[in-house]
């Protein structure tokens, strides 16, 4: 929300106090305190009937520093983000009456200059980082009729505000902020936290992360689940602002320097994603969503998968699987699934995993909205009555996930469908949950907006590790905010079907990226409309060199031969292709679980150091080897930028040395796939399924390097025991050594 009307003035009905000096600053036990009067005290007098804001600097984990900004605190604490990794007794202090304070924690530091004008200055390893300089910290009230920036869509204005703004410094990018389908950079941009079902063609998100990282080496991260409005160098060019509405406003500063190390420390804070099955890796295909199926079509289609030589990893079943006006009853539609029990198994038969689309939704019609309606476990208004409206399903109620109990009946639904063969639960919606409602637990509506997706994406989880073990649960989510990360995978939501939206959908999974998710997929093909042949086929080169690969459409039909024979062929190569790397691909997840560094990573996360990929968000990452390039256009031709160093291409084997950009020209049975120099690249040896034994036939595959001594594990994905190999590079020879003596071999690339 911008308060100001330029440099000088406020916006017509806002008045604002700010933080300007240091009065007062105690430390004791790693924690600063600090009483900022909105005024400079000359003298006694000026204390009276003067409002100061309280500021308190603790550390809850080594490069981790926590700003709380307070006005009044009578209203109580307020709910924040489950913070996992959060521990006392981080961040040494020394303070004196000349330099003020400073809290150390690790490499990271906080200093409160003394006196007036105020100043928050943070450093890592010694070196500027960011600050809080005058009118930095504000303290705002908005009149009725106040002339600033409306809410989002669904959420209410509030009269109070907390503001905090941040220097940026020149040349310095901002990224993350959740899955945003615009520029990559978030510098110039406002930013509504705030959880919309708005596709992916608009300023709205499904998956709202107030936390931010930059190119100067550190993140920023919000404690609020609620409203979060940012303006990114987009109201004070020089600052990076988020505001809050109420008395209170809680952040983190999180050091790097490294991208990879902010997301390390930040997802140590909130959470690091599951370790995910090899199964999920392979490819899903699904019913799409207003299409006409039963048993009979969905065998049709796993058998034409198999007829064609197209490995096949899980089927999903989308909405219509139960009766229409009924979503969710959690019962198969027994008009065109009659035996759905005998027809898990028969798909079980076929080797075939099964996921089920779910809401968090109870249709009125639904025998099951009357029994959690007794029960009180749908969402009750302020006067007690069950909330509801005709959006999506007449007269549908909300489960309340603050309800332990609620909860609980929730989960028995998941239980029985689990019985009878469901392996996976697509977690659809989740998005617009009203603000005038009464949560059981006693928590905001304003709070709960965003929030209210993590409670039922943990709830639905929790069934899942509890039935099938943990490294086995896998979600398919689409709406998360932070700590959804712990959850994975989540898709990328309600997409067009042409190469624009191909091109967005990937920015948002870039965006999504930087904010602390790991695994990622998205609608091959699109979701509206149908594509035309050229945007599928280069949809499933895109989507096959994705952490996660699904066929899903709106009302037309996925499968690749009904666009032509040549979508049979591409559908065959890039399957297989990303099956024999399933070695490399499990063993990045792996790592992605135990670090909280993504699988597909932006550019610059991956090459912090190359200023030209700071912009960069048409290419990505998969893991650290492999350089992808999706393309864009009808005729084939994609630019694409490599760092410095010899890269290789995977398909054809040519070498590249890197450093500028490249034009090609690509058919649909290409891509630009490059290989990182010194990488070694562990290749499977099947191509029909992802969930085999990698270390049987594995091959090694060295690439061009310097000299020096490198360690690459490959990890069981069925046991989870892990084997390293040591690789030595010395004047052109290559020796490879581990305490696994068969079963692999090598190869010079």
């Amino acid at each position: 929300m911008k308060f100001t009307d330029g440099l000088w003035q406020l916006r017509p009905g806002v008045t604002a106090l700010y933080a300007a000096e240091a009065h007062d600053i105690w430390a004791e036990d790693g924690t600063v305190t600090v009483t900022a009067p909105t005024t400079v005290i000359h003298r006694r007098g000026d204390t009276l009937n003067r409002p100061v804001l309280s500021l308190t600097l603790s550390s809850p984990l080594p490069d981790v520093i926590r700003v709380r900004v307070d006005h009044h605190v009578g209203g109580g604490e307020e709910r924040g983000f489950e913070l996992l990794g959060a521990e006392d007794g981080h961040g040494v202090v020394k303070a004196d009456d000349t330099h003020g304070a400073t809290l150390t924690s690790g490499a990271l530091s906080a200093t409160i200059a003394p006196g007036a004008p105020w100043n928050l200055s943070f450093h890592g390893d010694g070196r500027p980082l960011t600050s809080s300089g005058h009118k930095s910290i504000g303290y705002f009230r908005l009149a009725d009729d106040a002339h600033v920036d409306p809410a989002p869509v669904g959420a209410a204005r509030s009269s109070a505000h907390l503001a905090q703004q941040l220097s940026l410094g020149a040349g310095e990018a901002v990224y993350g902020l959740g899955e945003r389908f615009g520029p990559l950079v978030k510098n110039g941009q406002t930013v509504e936290i705030w959880n919309a079902d708005g596709g992916t063609s608009s300023e709205q998100a499904y998956k709202n992360v107030p936390f931010y990282l930059t190119s100067r080496g550190y993140g920023v991260f919000v404690n609020h689940p609620g409203h979060v409005s940012y303006e990114i160098g987009s109201e004070a060019v020089q600052r990076a602002q988020f505001s809050v509405a109420g008395e209170s406003l809680e952040y983190f500063v999180i050091y790097g320097p490294t991208p990879k190390r902010i997301l390390e420390r930040y997802t140590a804070l909130t959470g690091r994603p599951a370790r995910l099955p090899a199964w999920s890796y392979g490819l899903w295909l699904s019913t799409s969503f207003t299409t006409d199926y039963d048993e009979r079509t969905v065998s049709s289609f796993i058998d034409g998968m198999a007829e064609r030589d197209l490995p096949l990893s899980v089927f999903h079943f989308d909405c219509f699987w139960m009766r229409e006006f009924n979503w969710c009853d959690f019962a198969w539609d027994p008009r065109v699934f009659p035996d759905p029990e005998g027809m898990l198994a028969r798909l079980r038969a076929k080797d075939l995993r099964v996921c089920v689309w779910i809401n968090p939704y109870i249709a009125q019609r639904s025998p099951l909205f009357a029994e959690a309606a007794e029960r009180g476990s749908l969402l009750k208004r302020p006067d007690g009555s069950v909330w509801q409206w005709d959006l999506w399903q007449p007269g549908m109620g909300l489960v309340d996930f603050t309800d332990p109990e609620a909860t609980r009946w929730f989960q028995s639904k998941l239980r029985a469908l689990q019985i009878q063969g469901v392996d996976a639960f697509k977690t659809d919606f989740g998005e617009r949950i009203p603000l005038d409602v009464a949560y059981f637990d006693g928590s905001t509506p304003e709070r709960m907006h965003n929030l209210y997706t993590h409670l039922y994406n943990t709830a639905v989880f929790e069934v899942l590790e509890e039935q099938r073990g943990q490294g086995e649960a896998v979600l398919f989510a689409r709406s998360a905010t932070a700590g959804g990360q712990r959850l994975p995978v989540h898709w990328g939501g309600d997409t067009g079907s042409s190469y624009e939206s191909m091109a967005e959908t990937l920015r948002g999974g870039l965006s999504l990226a930087f904010s602390g998710f790991s695994f990622w997929s998205h609608d091959i093909g699109g979701f509206e409309g149908t594509p035309d042949p050229g945007v599928f086929k280069r949809w499933v080169a895109f989507g096959l060199m994705s952490s996660h690969s699904r066929f899903h459409g709106s009302s037309s039909y996925r499968v690749p031969w009904a666009f032509d024979e040549e979508a049979v062929e591409v559908t065959r190569l890039f399957t297989k292709l990303k099956l024999r790397l399933m070695p490399y691909l499990f063993q990045v997840g792996v790592q992605a679980h135990e670090t909280g560094t993504p699988v597909m990573r932006p550019m610059a996360m991956e090459f912090p150091e190359d200023r030209n990929v700071a912009h960069l968000d048409t290419q990505y990452m998969l893991g650290p080897d492999l350089l992808i390039a999706p393309v864009f256009s009808p005729d084939g031709t994609v630019e694409v930028y490599l760092p410095d160093g010899t890269w290789t291409n995977h398909l054809t084997g040519e070498r590249v040395e890197g450093g500028r950009w490249r034009t090609e020209t690509h058919g649909f049975t290409s891509m630009p796939i490059y290989v990182r120099e010194g990488a070694v690249l562990p290749i499977g040896a099947r191509d029909d399924r992802p969930d085999y034994d990698y270390l049987d036939g594995l091959t090694l595959r060295v690439y061009p390097g310097p000299d020096g001594e490198t360690t690459l594990t490959v990890t069981d994905q069925a046991s989870g025991e892990s084997t390293p190999f040591t690789i030595t590079r010395s004047g052109g020879q290559v020796s490879i050594s581990s305490s696994r003596t068969s079963g692999w071999t090598y190869e010079l690339a």
